[in-house]
């Protein structure tokens, strides 16, 4: 198989929507007849399903988009249960967060597609370890970084400041997403062209709040429904 098309997703914060954007790519792919699989280096937070397993829901909504099994393919090689800053986690077991296992799992998952969404955990520069962060890996993977950015004052800094942190280390910027998190800002369309102005790279589209019934509970992942929902409203970017 050639090497695969990807994109690694990263975001202005946490919790502002990186794994529906990331499902919701992976979706499209799959629309388009391109067998896409999703990829997380580290995750933190688990919760326990109705047979008793022990998941991410980040990993099972890549699952979920993938239309995977809770048993096919290993989509990280990190799982922490507390869901906290991972290198943090990593330390209260006694363990240390290692770029090349996340590489060569990265691998592994790689061979078994032809195209592979990465969503990272956190920040840009959410430190891995004692010296290195999310950045090193990003570099290191050579894939082109797509943007989230969670809709909500304070936006526009926390926007321009990754931006300015990706393209300094000379990575190429695919694109950006405005997500509108669980209610829509005030000024949401002058806050969208204010960093279409300063962002160069293609704006891949906005996601509205989703509907009530397709909004996730607490520790659970997103439904097939509300990826194909953030779907609608994204644009692929160019391979």
């Amino acid at each position: 198989m050639s090497k695969p098309v990807g994109f690694f997703i990263t975001g202005t914060d946490t919790e502002i929507g990186k794994t529906l954007v990331a499902g919701a790519l992976i979706q499209k792919f799959r629309e388009q007849g391109i067998n896409a699989l999703g990829f997380k280096p580290v995750a933190a937070g688990t919760y326990q399903d109705q047979q008793g397993n022990i998941l991410n829901e980040d990993i099972e909504t890549l699952r979920i988009a993938a239309n995977l099994g809770c048993d096919q393919e290993i989509l990280s090689p990190y799982v922490f249960e507390m869901p906290i800053a991972p290198h943090l986690a990593a330390k209260k077991l006694g363990t240390r967060l290692d770029l090349s296992i996340m590489l060569d799992a990265f691998e592994k998952v790689s061979s078994q597609t032809n195209c592979i969404i990465v969503e990272g955990a956190g920040g840009f520069l959410i430190p891995l370890n004692e010296k290195e962060n999310l950045s090193d890996l990003v570099q290191q993977l050579k894939l082109p970084v797509i943007m989230v950015v969670g809709m909500r004052l304070g936006c526009i800094n926390h926007a321009l400041l990754t931006y300015e942190a990706m393209t300094s280390r000379q990575l190429k910027v695919a694109g950006w997403v405005a997500n509108s998190l669980s209610s829509e800002m005030a000024f949401l369309q002058e806050n969208i062209k204010t960093l279409q102005t300063r962002i160069q790279a293609p704006f891949l589209g906005s996601i509205p709040p989703l509907p009530i019934e397709l909004q996730k509970s607490d520790q659970s992942p997103y439904s097939i429904e509300a990826l194909q929902f953030a779907a609608q409203h994204l644009s692929l970017p160019n391979c």
